[in-house]
């Protein structure tokens, strides 16, 4: 997996598999800026009408940069070989 990844989830309030995806996420996220990692970015739809209509009923969403994307349902290991994929932010 790349050093320094930056993604984002796509997600909303009271959203339980939100939670479950954020969960997976967790074992990579960095939570200090020093320590190489992923960066997660949280992003609620429901403030934006753009992004409720294309992941309104998609969520859980997790991008990167290059564009790629994995919705729920996905699995622990589906998101490792998923990560094992991304460039590193450059």
């Amino acid at each position: 997996m790349p050093q320094d990844l930056h993604l984002t989830l796509f997600t909303t309030a009271g959203c339980h598999l939100c939670d479950k995806a954020l969960a997976l996420l967790e074992p990579w996220v960095s939570h200090q800026q020093t320590q190489p990692g992923i960066t997660l970015v949280l992003v609620d739809i429901a403030e934006d009408d753009l992004l409720m209509a294309r992941y309104g009923v998609r969520i859980p969403v997790v991008a990167s940069p290059d564009g790629a994307e994995i919705g729920w349902p996905f699995t622990a290991e589906e998101l490792a070989d998923w990560l094992e994929q991304r460039p590193a932010a450059g």
